[in-house]
């Protein structure tokens, strides 16, 4: 998304409100943009930022073709400056001392200033509190853009000081009409997008070897469940661990286990429209059905998300899958 048109067609309550508000002369001091991964949180803070500082801008669109707008594109322009998350994964307390620290100084190259803070999320508790006392003393030579994938872990002062945009997923129509230009099928645009709205994340996932083969692994576990439920814990230790061993890679493999699960719970319903793992008529729905029963499914989804929990809690992989499948067989 690279000019205003295009975000608008993309996010068309979040495009309005902010180009009503340039067109106004009423952009806010601060911003958080929340979405989830892929609805163009990183492209809105970009062309908010050259919108902001670009000189040749006609309308609410800038040039996109001036020296500032390219550098602020390869995030080289010395008045936008941006916080990523660094140790850890977190945003640090240093880290905000030296934004702190940029505000003293009136722009480089322009009066004003634009800071963007990305994954606003993984600010840690004293960051987050540096970060509040530099929102409650706003500059009118600067904007503050803060993006989260989730709004609920921001402290409630900081989004009290700030104006709330709010994005929404890609619908699956958006989604699936590039991935159909791209060349996938769609029964793989509907099992890819129940992981993740990002197109170009679902495009990487869709060309990765690991991804397949975490795919295919998942797949056999599953006929280990449904047929040769005591040969799950070797083919756990010979296989699964031996594939999946970083925590991400353990969180994803319990993702893909998910799907498959919600989709046996779904077709035992008879929801088969929501079906993403497989297909209508699979035998292997029809084998779980006879297998579990829907009281078993939800605990089962619920045993899915437990591990899950686990992983991020660093308890050790070989464990909580062991623990997993002793639910599953039960």
């Amino acid at each position: 998304m690279n000019t205003w048109t295009e975000i608008k067609q993309a996010q068309p309550l979040a495009g309005n409100i902010l180009t009503n508000s340039i067109e106004k002369n009423r952009l806010s001091h601060a911003y958080l943009i929340a979405g989830s991964l892929g609805t163009g949180k990183r492209s809105i803070a970009l062309q908010l930022a050259k919108t902001i500082l670009c000189e040749s801008r006609e309308g609410t669109e800038p040039c996109q073709q001036c020296l500032i707008c390219r550098r602020i594109n390869s995030k080289n322009h010395p008045d936008v400056y941006w916080v990523e998350p660094e140790e850890k994964g977190s945003i640090l307390n240093r880290q905000i001392d030296e934004l702190q620290k940029e505000f003293i100084y009136s722009g480089l190259e322009s009066r004003k200033k634009v800071y963007v803070v990305t994954h606003a999320e993984t600010l840690t508790v004293q960051a987050a509190n540096r970060i509040l006392k530099f929102l409650e003393e706003p500059s009118d030579r600067a904007t503050a853009i803060l993006l989260t994938k989730n709004i609920q872990s921001i402290l409630p002062t900081i989004r009290s000081r700030c104006q709330i945009i709010d994005l929404q997923p890609l619908s699956f129509e958006q989604f699936s009409h590039e991935l159909i230009e791209y060349g996938i099928s769609e029964s793989n645009i509907r099992f890819i997008y129940a992981i993740t709205n990002d197109i170009s994340e679902a495009k990487r996932l869709l060309e990765d070897e690991w991804f397949a083969e975490a795919r295919k692994l998942m797949l056999q576990l599953i006929e280990i469940y449904l047929h040769r439920p005591n040969d799950a814990y070797l083919f756990i230790h010979h296989h699964w661990l031996k594939h999946f061993t970083k925590r991400e890679e353990h969180r994803r493999g319990l993702e893909l286990l998910l799907l498959a699960f919600k989709d046996f719970l779904y077709n035992h319903i008879g929801h088969e429209a929501a079906l993403v793992v497989f297909q209508e008529g699979d035998e292997r729905l029809e084998k779980a059905r006879m297998s579990f029963s829907e009281e078993q499914l939800l605990f089962i989804l619920q045993a899915i998300l437990d591990a899950q929990r686990k992983i991020t809690q660093n308890v050790h992989p070989s464990l909580v899958m062991e623990q997993l499948t002793f639910k599953i067989k039960r």
